[in-house]
């Protein structure tokens, strides 16, 4: 066998197995399965948004799925993992199932749109887009789309970043297929400019003053501290007399003496006396 037709033959029987899982298990949330080789068998690792269903009770759902990988696809040792998805509001093959299955239930199709685009925006994504097509309201078949945000149609960056899965019910007027593109958080768009971000500063430190340093102050006891000097503003002294006032304690004064004659009018009175 040539290589290349090695890869297709590969590639066809990985599609196979993930058609099968996707219709096996539908309402567990299937997202995806990863096949690979090893010495003991092959490992598949399923990847879905219930990891209790894939299960089952007591594992026998596990059991019964390597089983059938053995009969129907011809697998070696086949070891099945189970594996959650963190963000299913994210994935839009398990979004896309869910609102078939919406459909199946007797949901109307507008209203399993806007309820899947509400839960996939509130995830976080930039941008959705929901198409249902079939016999939607009349016998003539149709289609609607039904979007919000930012969402990118055309370029290289449609193939590489925007995410998109489709699923099919069948219903009583006949087959109706739903597809879900999203546009995942971690965008990188190449026509926005961007602003890098440098790393913060270091927090500056304080001074630290080393062991040696303190040891080398001079130690100030309690009897040699130099008093502070304390500097007191003059007095000025005036010339005025201040009179002294004290309370009235009900007794009446008693009155001052009469100042006595002073001696220049004794020596008047003397030389008038001797010119007589």
């Amino acid at each position: 066998m040539s290589t290349y037709k090695y890869f297709i033959k590969d590639a066809s029987k990985k599609s196979q197995i993930d058609e099968f899982l996707s219709q096996e298990l539908r309402k567990a949330g299937y997202s995806r399965v990863e096949l690979t080789k090893t010495p003991m068998g092959i490992r598949v690792i399923v990847f879905a948004a219930k990891p209790g269903i894939v299960i089952g009770r007591r594992g026998q759902s596990v059991r019964d799925l390597t089983r059938a990988l053995e009969e129907k696809f011809g697998l070696e040792n086949p070891q099945i993992s189970i594996a959650s998805v963190e963000l299913p509001e994210i994935d839009p093959k398990i979004m896309s199932a869910q609102i078939a299955m919406a459909l199946e239930r007797g949901v109307h199709f507008r209203r399993a749109a806007y309820w899947a685009m509400g839960r996939i925006m509130d995830a976080g994504a930039l941008g959705v887009e929901v198409t249902i097509s079939g016999k939607l309201s009349t016998q003539r078949a149709r289609r609607e789309k039904f979007r919000q945000g930012y969402l990118l149609k055309v370029g290289d960056q449609v193939d590489k970043q925007v995410l998109a899965g489709t699923a099919h019910s069948q219903l009583k007027p006949g087959l109706f297929g739903v597809k879900v593109s999203i546009l995942p958080p971690n965008f990188e768009a190449l026509d926005r400019p961007s602003m890098k971000v440098g790393p913060p500063k270091p927090a500056v430190e304080a001074p630290t003053i080393a062991k040696e340093e303190i040891e080398k102050l001079p130690e100030i006891t309690e009897g040699t501290a130099e008093p502070a000097e304390t500097t007191a503003a003059p007095i000025e002294e005036t010339d005025q007399p201040t009179e002294e006032t004290t309370a009235p304690t009900g007794e009446t004064p008693e009155p001052a003496e009469e100042p006595a004659e002073p001696k220049q009018q004794e020596e008047a009175n003397s030389a008038d006396s001797e010119k007589a």
